[in-house]
């Protein structure tokens, strides 16, 4: 208690000093501001010269001031000037005698005066103070801890920006399990153990183990890194901290510090308990020399690491953090003992995929028979939340339909609205850009129809989007790949050619509408030779040093400027043997080249088992794959 009868004294003494400061200002600037505005200074001369032209007819004389107030006009244009008294003028009641102007003499009331200069000084003082404890005292009682607030807040405000602002959630309340979660069962088992800790923690320390101080969730945005620590809360049923990592940066240095300390003490009151910090990159970045380090972050990470190294974690306190850049965390912060375990949490594979929508559609009408495989099969690298985000699209467009249960049609065309974006009915293409983009997409999907199989045709169209496609080729791989061959990066540039390639073969012109083409086929060769050593030129050796690999960051160049001048006429060199295998490729299937260009300009939109069936048949036609060289 003697501590905190100090803080509030020190807390009062701080709104006394503001004040002061505040009502000099006022002093200084605003009242003589304000009188300024109102009566006019002029020389005792001009007071004469004014009495005797008869331009006054009021005069007020304070001798105790040494001033004279007098009036000059009538109505809007009356005026009130102010002058200083001549020393030992005789003549100036004479003077305003002859004038037949009306004088008078000003005699102080000590009383009154010393009351006047209380109410204009002293009142907007103590009302700023006695304001300012008030508002003080409300906010201590909206907080819960009247007596625990820290001093050098300010202005009545200052106590909260020293607390942590994490949201503590019950664990019951976060309405979350790990039967929520699917397509993350090596995350969901890693995570396992440490329910185990948070409930049983005695069946552990039997055997002498210590429960983990820390878990690092890294892995792409959407993946469920939030959601994971959510379920571990409802399973263990324990309360649960959320903040962001940008929380603690603050513009005052200390702040941060000093939010770390309280949600740690706030964790330790309520253990066990887990606390998450979400983005924790914003605050634990690698610390150097460099002239761009930030001192409050650097001194918000040193505090963090403190708390981490030094709790008691008998009592039960894990922290899990989640970050997409796990490479720029600093390494005292990932060393054992501060966080013990790293979590990935990749996006999900086949069964994966299939699982998460099945889970999502759980909560929405479904059409009974929807085949959730064939939607996982044509949604390669989609996260979690983008799947979630498919079936609540395909709601709405069943609800737009006026239907009460969702199709395997509204799913599909779901899909094609989260990856290229709605149909842009505003665009309305000529006949002739129509043919081009019909040929451009039916030579991506011939050149693709052509090669192992491993990866068909599942749609085509020519409907413009929302993102900028005028139209795209679709294909759905039949299994999960984990390994990617040589061959199979060179068909990938061969198909992502065809489409320049059959502008060029039938128009024997070149559009702007295989830009994004060119940069995906750029970026496979690039990844071929300075990555992945298929090269023929450089073999297996590295070239280049991948960045940001949960955010699709492309690789950084590691070699001299003349290996780099090597490196680009090599990926120009694969990408024009792509370009040259496409061209060929179509040359000897240009009768099916204009037949399936013109039924897709006619249809806008078939199906990768339309295209197929015109492709194949006339009695066993099969599809010429371009010669060996």
């Amino acid at each position: 208690m003697e501590m905190n009868d100090k803080k509030k004294r020190q807390s009062m003494m701080l709104y006394i000093l503001i004040g002061l400061v505040v009502f000099s200002l006022l002093r200084s600037f605003v009242y003589p501001n304000i009188m300024n505005g109102t009566v006019k200074e002029t020389s005792y001369s001009e007071f004469l010269t004014m009495v005797d032209s008869g331009e006054v007819d009021e005069v007020n004389l304070d001798r105790d001031n040494g001033e004279i107030t007098y009036a000059s006009g009538e109505g809007a244009t009356r005026q009130i000037y102010k002058t200083t008294l001549f020393p030992n003028d005789a003549t100036l009641v004479e003077r305003l005698e002859k004038a037949d102007v009306k004088f008078s003499a000003h005699i102080h009331d000590e009383t009154a005066s010393l009351l006047v200069y209380l109410l204009i000084n002293l009142l907007p003082l103590a009302i700023f103070i006695g304001g300012g404890w008030i508002l003080n005292r409300q906010l201590r009682k909206q907080m819960g801890d009247d007596n625990n607030m820290s001093f050098g807040g300010g202005f009545g405000l200052g106590g909260g920006l020293g607390r942590s602002g994490a949201k503590e959630v019950k664990g019951e309340e976060t309405g979350v399990t790990f039967h929520d979660v699917a397509g993350q069962d090596e995350a969901k088992e890693s995570l396992q153990e440490i329910v185990g800790f948070l409930k049983n923690p005695g069946r552990y320390a039997e055997i002498g183990a210590k429960l983990p101080h820390g878990a690092l969730l890294v892995g792409p945005p959407g993946t469920g890194k939030t959601l994971l620590a959510k379920a571990v809360a409802g399973e263990a049923n324990v309360p649960f901290f959320s903040i962001s990592g940008s929380e603690f940066v603050e513009m005052f240095v200390g702040r941060g510090a000093a939010k770390v300390r309280d949600l740690f003490k706030q964790a330790n009151e309520k253990a066990p308990c887990i606390v998450f910090i979400d983005e924790i990159d914003a605050v634990g970045k690698r610390r150097d020399s460099g002239l761009t380090s930030n001192d409050e972050r650097e001194q918000t990470l040193n505090q963090l690491l403190a708390e981490m190294d030094g709790f008691d974690n008998h009592k039960g306190i894990v922290v899990f953090a989640a970050t997409n850049r796990p490479e720029s965390l600093d390494p005292a912060l990932t060393r054992p003992g501060r966080f013990d375990r790293r979590i990935p949490v990749e996006l999900p594979d086949l069964t994966g995929r299939e699982a998460i929508l099945k889970l999502h559609a759980g909560d929405v009408k479904m059409e009974p028979g929807i085949d959730f495989g064939v939607i996982a099969r044509q949604t390669p690298g989609a996260s979690g939340a983008d799947l979630a985000n498919m079936i609540n699209e395909a709601a709405l467009r069943a609800v737009r339909m006026g239907r009460n249960r969702v199709t395997q049609n509204d799913i599909l065309e779901s899909v094609d609205v989260v990856i290229a974006g709605e149909k842009k009915k505003s665009t309305v293409l000529s006949e002739h850009e129509k043919e081009v983009v019909s040929y451009h997409e039916t030579g991506h999907a011939i050149v693709a129809a052509v090669q192992d199989g491993k990866a068909p045709v599942s749609k085509i169209t020519i409907v413009p989007r929302t993102s900028g496609a005028l139209g795209f080729t679709m294909q759905a791989e039949e299994d999960e790949r984990y390994l990617t061959t040589r061959e199979e990066y060179k068909q990938k540039i061969a198909v992502l050619c065809g489409g320049r390639a059959a502008e060029e073969l039938i128009f024997g012109q070149m559009t702007s509408g295989a830009a994004n083409d060119i940069e995906r086929a750029t970026r496979i060769a690039r990844a071929m030779v300075t990555q992945l050593g298929m090269s023929d030129r450089f073999g297996m050796m590295a070239l280049g040093q991948s960045r940001n690999q949960y955010l699709g960051g492309d690789a950084t160049l590691t070699c001299s400027e003349g290996t780099a001048q090597e490196v680009d006429a090599e990926v120009q060199r694969l990408v024009e043997e792509g370009h040259q295998t496409a061209l060929e490729t179509l040359r000897k299937n240009r009768f099916k080249l204009h037949e399936i260009a013109h039924y897709l300009q006619k249809k806008e939109t078939i199906t990768g088992e339309e295209f197929m069936r015109i492709l194949t048949r006339d009695d066993g036609f099969a599809p010429q794959m371009p010669s060996a060289e």
